[in-house]
């Protein structure tokens, strides 16, 4: 087997890593923790087999002295490192600790090994110019253990919550900068000036040497920072790693402007291929290489503001995921495919002729994919709406995916090559049209994701009323008024316009939720989030009209303004029908040509009787033969170790889901089910719970289990935003969570609500536990949201458990007979009382609202009970 082949197979392995990634972030929402494994399979995967190898063969270069173990050395550590990646993905994913631990020790002791070697290497090799360079992948290697030690501590899962953050802060330096970074930008010492065909001056040389201490002084900082607890250093020593990055980035720089010239050259005097290698300057990547670097930077100096913002530790790691697009995606995915676009032309081989048309290959729409990529990541990390957002994540992904389809390729090419009679260098092509398209595919998927929320975008919609013509003679004159929208009411309220003029409403919303203004004649101001202002021009009037905001709810709360028309309006002639014209539709105030709004208020065509799903199809029919109801089970604790943290991050989602057969509803969700997602724990045991909201008006949480005032810590947030709340379970039971956001019976009612179970000291084993959670539905139109009227005369549709109407009844719970089975059941109402009863059976032991009121057949050990009884918002359980 030749370097070339063996180079070539372990590429393979990298680029098999990152289809592995691309895959799981098309499939991630329904993938458990997965943000986890996209990120591990790419860094701990593709990156780490990469640095693994490529370092290697860089210290091969620049010493040019036999490696210690030679090649079956290094194959044995890719080997030790790929099982090891394995075992610790597959032992995070189940979740088995038992996995993760053996994992761990094969990933370390393959970085370990790999620095020992070098050093060993670098030892015995004669004195080079660029024999330091290879410092900077001994000291990677050194660091790739102690992160890899902090990742098992904190699957492990048994620290308080400032510890926790501490060492997840530790974790992310060690690897990230410790063992990518620093392996990153010492290769970029050499590996740069190859791309840009430079000479490395003696300044360089210099600068290299003096940016590793720098790199690793600021990572010292940073380690510090997080054993002492002290945060203001993390700051400090991200400055510090930054500062080293940036005499790096200096050398590439200085390298770039040195470079261009000689290339401008050749190309000009049209060299011959054997004399001038490449005469277009490639694209990607250079590119690619100084996008990470600046990305890199970035984020180093984002990560250290993040910190010390944070109010605490356990704070601060959640928001600092906030930076893993940037970190993973802007600077490790990038690096990797911007080197690998130079190395594999090399790897690959087939003379010079083979080696300039497989790099033009992975050049290929270069400049449009470094427009895609980094433009997209820059309109991700933006407060953008959350369908803007997942589209332009899924061009950025297409861009980077592109490379492996285009690697695949250049093989084919070096493996049948096609000779080619020599020709003169081609000249630059102009690449103004590359940039016109990369800019103009990141516009259409803004324009797509707008499209798919427009509300979400803010957008106002322009009235539908003409000029004043018709009925109404128009006065010439404009009214404008200044409306509030705030705490369910508008500002002010109600509005006088004379008769004939033209009235604009300039609305601002100054609540902490989303909120909007209709008027009767179809003219919206469209959704407003917090802080934002619309001008909604609503015609020539000549008779009153009403106006409410439009989002769930919030008219029957009283957002409702009133426009009254004074004095006597001027009513315009009759049009001859034989004139060919006809009156203006949209000035009369009348509702005969209205547009259609949204909402679940009365009128709207949701109320009961009136269109809603519940009179167009059978509430009690069976499912299709392949429904699959709710897994009701909940899963055993485990062994009591102690009180223990337990981060959520639930993510508010609009979804269309069925809740009974043929009938689908728009329900505003925790995690994307209704009720959310089950959390499990002990008393002592603490929540770090990251709200995230991705829907399209403002939501918050309020936690039963915990004892806090909810002005602050389950405040609402706008779409868009994130908050932590955290709160330690002191008393047994199963608890309510619920948006508390007004009106709160109508964020509940569309499935806003979920169950936490805290299991009380001494709880009797049993064979089978479930969590049933009853819950209420006000059937809105056809997928469509809850009917808000509905809500309030308290009479559901209907009253399901687990979020489907009578799923248990067609797909039962199991049990085995003799084996005692537990219930926790919850009434999150939000109006309807509950009598849990399961039929042909019988209760021995009843735990309510943190009581027994009956245990073990109580006092005469045959006592029983046939029901367990709750009102909304209280829970208990039954075995």
């Amino acid at each position: 087997m030749t370097r070339a082949t063996r180079h070539l197979r372990a590429n393979a392995l990298v680029l098999a890593w990152l289809a592995a990634a691309a895959l799981l972030t098309v499939a991630h929402r329904w993938v458990p923790a997965a943000q986890w494994l996209m990120v591990h399979l790419l860094l701990l995967g593709a990156v780490t087999t990469a640095i693994l190898l490529w370092s290697q063969h860089f210290a091969d270069t620049l010493l040019r002295t036999p490696v210690p173990g030679g090649r079956r050395g290094l194959t044995a550590r890719l080997a030790a490192h790929t099982v090891g990646a394995l075992l610790v993905v597959a032992g995070l994913a189940l979740p088995s600790f038992a996995l993760v631990v053996p994992g761990s020790v094969l990933v370390a002791g393959a970085g370990l090994a790999q620095a020992v070697v070098l050093a060993r290497q670098m030892r015995g090799a004669l004195p080079t110019r660029f024999r330091p360079l290879v410092r900077w992948y001994v000291c990677a290697g050194a660091a790739l253990p102690f992160g890899v030690a902090c990742g098992v501590v904190l699957a492990r899962g048994t620290l308080s919550d400032a510890a926790h953050g501490r060492l997840y802060v530790a974790h992310v330096v060690l690897t990230l900068v410790g063992w990518v970074a620093t392996t990153v930008l010492g290769t970029l010492m050499v590996l740069w000036p190859t791309v840009q065909h430079a000479r490395i001056e003696p300044a360089d040389e210099r600068d290299g040497r003096r940016a590793l201490p720098v790199v690793l002084a600021g990572l010292g900082v940073l380690v510090v920072a997080a054993a002492t607890g002290v945060r203001w250093l993390v700051p400090v020593g991200c400055v510090v790693v930054s500062a080293g990055a940036g005499l790096v980035a200096a050398v590439m720089w200085r390298q770039r402007r040195a470079a261009a010239p000689v290339v401008a050259a050749n190309a000009a005097r049209d060299l011959p291929a054997r004399t001038a290698p490449v005469h277009v300057p490639p694209t990607f990547a250079p590119g690619s290489l100084a996008a990470s670097v600046a990305w890199f930077v970035g984020s180093v100096l984002a990560f250290g503001v993040v910190v010390a913002a944070a109010p605490g530790w356990d704070v601060a790691v959640d928001r600092v995921r906030g930076l893993v697009a940037p970190f993973v995606v802007g600077f490790a995915a990038q690096v990797l495919i911007g080197a690998l676009s130079h190395l594999l032309p090399v790897v690959l081989g087939g003379g010079p002729a083979v080696a300039r048309r497989t790099a033009a290959e992975l050049d290929r729409g270069g400049l449009v994919r470094l427009v895609l990529v980094n433009g997209g990541l820059l309109l991700f990390c933006a407060p953008v709406p959350s369908a803007v957002r997942v589209v332009v994540s899924f061009v950025v992904l297409g861009a980077l995916v592109s490379f492996v389809v285009l690697a695949l390729r250049a093989v084919l090419i070096a493996r049948r090559p096609v000779p080619a009679a020599p020709s003169a260098g081609a000249r630059p092509t102009h690449r103004s049209g590359a940039l016109a398209v990369g800019v103009g595919a990141l516009a259409l998927a803004v324009v797509v994701g707008v499209a798919m929320d427009p509300p979400a975008a803010g957008i106002a919609t322009a009235s539908a009323s003409g000029d004043g013509s018709g009925e109404v003679v128009a006065t010439g004159r404009t009214t404008t008024v200044q409306v509030e929208a705030g705490r369910m009411r508008f500002s002010p309220s109600r509005i006088e316009v004379p008769a004939g003029d033209r009235l604009v409403l300039e609305v601002t919303n100054v609540d902490d939720d989303v909120h909007d203004l209709v008027v009767a004649n179809g003219a919206t101001s469209g959704r407003l989030a917090p802080g934002e202002s619309a001008r909604v021009d609503v015609g020539v009037v000549g008779a009153g009209l009403d106006a409410w905001c439009s989002v769930a709810g919030h008219r029957l709360m009283g957002m409702t303004l009133a426009i009254v028309v004074t004095g006597d309006a001027e009513v315009a002639s009759p049009v001859d029908p034989g004139s060919g014209e006809r009156p203006d539709e949209g000035v009369t105030g009348g509702q005969d040509h209205a547009m259609p709004h949204h909402g679940g208020d009365p009128g709207e065509g949701t109320a009961s009787g009136s269109g809603s799903a519940a009179d167009l199809l059978d509430l009690m029919a069976e499912p299709d033969p392949d429904f699959v109801a709710r897994d009701a089970t909940l899963a055993p604790l485990g062994p009591d170790e102690g009180p223990v943290t337990r981060h959520v991050r639930l993510v508010v989602q609009e979804v269309v889901r069925e809740v009974a057969p043929g009938v689908t509803q728009r329900l505003w969700t925790f995690g994307g089910t209704a009720p959310g997602p089950v959390l499990h724990g002990r008393v002592g045991d603490r929540f770090v719970v990251t709200l995230v909201n991705d829907g399209s008006i403002g939501h918050s949480i309020d936690f039963h289990a915990g004892a806090l005032a909810p002005d602050d810590v389950m405040r609402t947030i706008a779409p868009g935003e994130e908050l932590t709340y955290a709160f330690t379970a002191t008393r047994s039971g199963i608890w309510m969570y619920h948006c508390s956001t007004m009106p709160m019976s109508t964020h509940i009612a569309n499935g806003m609500s979920g169950a936490v179970v805290i299991e009380p000291d001494g709880l009797a084993p049993v064979d089978r536990q479930y969590v049933v959670v009853q819950s209420e539905l006000y059937l809105g139109a056809q997928g469509g949201e809850v009917d808000a009227a509905k809500v309030a005369t308290q009479m559901p549709d209907l009253v399901v458990l687990n979020g489907y109407a009578n799923q248990y009844r067609d797909r039962p719970l199991a049990a085995t007979v003799g084996q005692p089975v537990r219930f926790w059941v919850l009434d999150s109402g939000p109006n309807r009382p509950s009598a849990f009863h399961v039929v042909g059976g019988q209760f021995h032991t009843v735990y309510r609202e943190g009581e027994y009121t009956l245990r073990d057949g109580g006092s005469t050990g045959t006592g029983g009970s046939q029901m367990l009884a709750l009102q909304p918002a209280e829970g208990g359980s039954s075995s």
